[in-house]
């Protein structure tokens, strides 16, 4: 996936400002109950600049932040030096350098799936499962729409995830389908938070709203 994020490296400072600009409660509204208590350990893969790692960083939440573009990461550093947050250098499909069963109780995969060849998906969300706690949650956002110039994006469906997420032993616990907070023409998004089947979402031990 190198050419995905090569136009990231680019770009990465004008990028960053226009992620920064959106604040989290904004873009993962539908996230804000289905969360779990500090302080439970989140992956935020795709990291960009570092808005979402700082957000859940600065309510006591330990965070591994993977973005493989080093611009990004550079970027993000330099806005969130918290050191509750973990930098990564990895990418998807394997994320080679985080062990399977790390145990996360969010896993967070924010406007990246586009990015994901459909041959490459069903091995990308076993990695994404394989890092899930127990009691983990696993939200992907998906961006619906045309892609900047410059960008290959593959388009994306809710229906296609939530298939493949099925057998990996992952329920669907909510889906929330919400226009693009930049008002990008033909542009819209769609979230999905799945669970563990089984599992509570308890993370911490707190309870989550459902």
């Amino acid at each position: 996936m190198t050419e995905s994020w090569a136009p990231y490296d680019r770009e990465a400072e004008a990028l960053a400002a226009q992620y920064e600009a959106l604040p989290f409660e904004i873009i993962h509204a539908a996230l804000l109950e289905r969360l779990p208590e500090p302080p439970a350990p989140v992956l935020d893969v795709g990291a960009g600049s570092g808005r979402d790692a700082a957000w859940f960083a600065l309510r006591g939440h330990p965070v591994v932040a993977v973005e493989p573009s080093a611009g990004m990461r550079a970027e993000a550093q330099g806005r969130h030096p918290n050191p509750a947050i973990q930098w990564v250098a990895d990418a998807l499909p394997d994320l080679a350098g985080l062990a399977a069963g790390a145990g996360f109780d969010l896993v967070l995969l924010s406007g990246v799936w586009m990015h994901v060849p459909p041959a490459d998906r069903p091995r990308t969300l076993r990695t994404l499962a394989d890092r899930l706690s127990p009691v983990g949650r696993l939200a992907i956002t998906l961006r619906h729409g045309p892609a900047p110039p410059g960008r290959g994006f593959h388009p994306v469906s809710a229906a296609e995830l939530i298939d493949l997420a099925t057998p990996l032993g992952l329920t669907l616990l909510c889906r929330a389908d919400e226009p693009d907070a930049l008002q990008r023409p033909g542009v819209s998004w769609t979230t999905l938070v799945f669970q563990v089947a089984g599992g509570t979402g308890l993370g911490s031990g707190v309870k989550t709203k459902p």
